[in-house]
């Protein structure tokens, strides 16, 4: 099969489309004939050296989502069929023409989503799901949304009008925000350098009462400027880093006003847990895209073999929803 491999770390110029060995789907995997897959961050970490690939992924093969077929199937693989329409997270080597994943952590693509569509759903969708499931995110609940124009946060925004949550967002860009408010957004905010703007803006959102669930896809000091946002009770799910690491905040408000901080990832759970992250996503969230309530957002098509302009579009933060590569 053809993949993009990862020849040594460095810029997008190290990735190359070559001919490597078919793999091998193991107990209870099956062989997906991959027609689409999308870029994430992790991608271009993971193409820097910063980021190696789980047990059981290839090292350097990227790609973390798929959409395609199956055709084949692993020992004690009963849930799938080939020819079957599937899409999913895996550890890696999803940029490439086929790829192994376990049958259970894939999930049905629902009828009138093609292949690029679908491609753009399972990263972006199966996490802010995740996530504003761990918030406990309520009918009602005020939900702020940071990086709203990215993947996840697009389909945060749309899930959280699907729940009956009310979605506000940040960006660093007007534009995107005023894109944003197209796929439900309540209001946003351009932030630009004063995060103290956050909890300002967030105050006067919600009538000074504070936002009731934070999504952080941001982290470092977004994370900090956070907690003066939030209501009492409130829930933050830090879900990325793009922002830095670290973070001083004010453990004052968080005793006073009983919040609750968790961090999330996908990649580093087992994968029962993948398993029934994916499920759940499959029967609450696959319904609103089959009869299109929800969409998934393309940013940019790209043919696999351009991958390195595709890792280049997603480096300059100019995207509004995902980058794809059509294999």
């Amino acid at each position: 099969m053809k993949a993009i491999v990862i020849t040594r770390p460095g810029g997008p110029e190290v990735l190359e489309l070559r001919d490597v060995p078919d793999p091998v789907p193991g107990a209870e995997q099956v062989l997906v004939r991959v027609r689409a897959t999308a870029l994430n961050r992790a991608d271009l970490l993971q193409r820097r050296g910063h980021y190696p690939a789980p047990p059981g992924a290839p090292a350097d093969i990227p790609g973390l989502e798929l959409a395609g077929e199956v055709v084949a199937l692993g020992p004690g693989a009963r849930e799938r069929a080939v020819g079957d329409r599937v899409y999913g997270i895996v550890g890696g080597g999803a940029h490439a023409e086929l790829v192994v994943a376990h049958e259970r952590a894939l999930a049905p693509i629902p009828d009138g989503l093609e292949w690029a569509e679908a491609a753009a759903v399972p990263e972006a969708f199966i996490t802010a799901h995740d996530a504003l499931r761990q918030a406990e995110a309520r009918p009602g609940d005020s939900v702020l949304v940071h990086a709203v124009g990215s993947g996840v946060g697009l389909a945060a925004v749309q899930l959280a009008r699907a729940f009956g949550a009310v979605p506000f967002g940040t960006s660093r860009t007007a534009d995107k925000v005023e894109r944003a408010r197209a796929f439900g957004l309540e209001d946003g905010a351009a932030i630009e350098g004063d995060l103290g703007a956050i909890a300002e803006r967030a105050q006067a959102w919600t009538g000074g009462a504070g936002v009731d669930v934070v999504l952080d896809l941001v982290g470092g000091d977004y994370t900090a400027a956070s907690i003066p946002a939030m209501a009492r009770q409130g829930r933050l799910i830090l879900i990325g880093t793009m922002g830095g690491i670290a973070a001083s905040v004010d453990l004052r408000r968080i005793l006073a006003w009983r919040l609750t901080i968790r961090g999330t990832v996908l990649r580093a759970r087992p994968i029962e847990e993948k398993i029934l992250v994916t499920r759940r996503f499959a029967a609450e969230v696959n319904p609103f895209l089959a009869r299109g309530a929800l969409r998934p957002t393309i940013d940019s098509r790209f043919p696999l073999a351009d991958a390195a302009a595709a890792h280049r579009r997603v480096e300059g933060n100019e995207t509004f929803g995902k980058v794809v590569l059509e294999v």
